[in-house]
């Protein structure tokens, strides 16, 4: 097990990020809810909400208007090294987390997916595992998250073409699901296995 860094942010999309019809759809990061722990399963992650209520984030299985209906990707881990290259490239407004990234965990450099390929785990400070990952494939870049980081103005086809491939490879993070069941919370420790 290789540490990759503590988990510093865990949230839950309550809606869709894309709204609208194409090709006029626009990436809006308001659904997106912090919350202190996930309950993170194969179906997808559910967040701690008020009260001791659970929120379903929309890529769980269970939401009524899913966006994972196949299952192979309700959950989805992202870096703070990433956040980082993306606001020297777009701006401040690309705040940690505003992708859509259920589990964020502070990391020193970019990773890549040969670095997470053979799965991921979260352990509780004491060392106990929580749960673990199977990483199935780069969270890919769409045009209405970057005309977003673009700052929702037209651009010329060349800018966006290039903004779309900076912001592959890994750089908007993995789609993982679940292998069992566990609840993670900020501060545990994210490992590459």
């Amino acid at each position: 097990m290789r540490p990759l860094g503590p988990l510093i942010r865990l949230q839950i999309q309550r809606a869709s990020l894309k709204t609208g019809a194409r090709p006029e759809r626009t990436y809006d990061p308001a659904p997106l809810v912090a919350v202190p722990r996930l309950a993170v399963g194969p179906d997808g992650v559910l967040g701690a909400g008020p009260e001791d209520a659970w929120i379903v984030d929309v890529h769980h299985r269970a939401h009524p208007a899913t966006k994972n209906e196949d299952g192979l990707h309700g959950v989805s881990v992202g870096f703070t090294a990433h956040y980082d290259a993306m606001r020297e490239r777009f701006g401040g407004r690309l705040t940690t987390g505003c992708a859509g990234e259920n589990l964020i965990a502070e990391a020193g450099g970019r990773l890549q997916l040969a670095d997470v390929a053979g799965g991921l785990a979260v352990l509780a400070p004491d060392g106990r595992e929580r749960v673990r990952l199977r990483v199935l494939e780069v969270a890919r870049p769409c045009r209405p998250f970057t005309g977003w980081a673009l700052g929702g103005r037209t651009v010329e086809a060349e800018v966006l073409k290039q903004s779309l491939q900076f912001l592959d490879e890994g750089m908007r993070g993995f789609y993982c699901v679940g292998e069992g069941t566990g609840v993670v919370e900020v501060g545990d420790m994210l490992v590459a296995l």
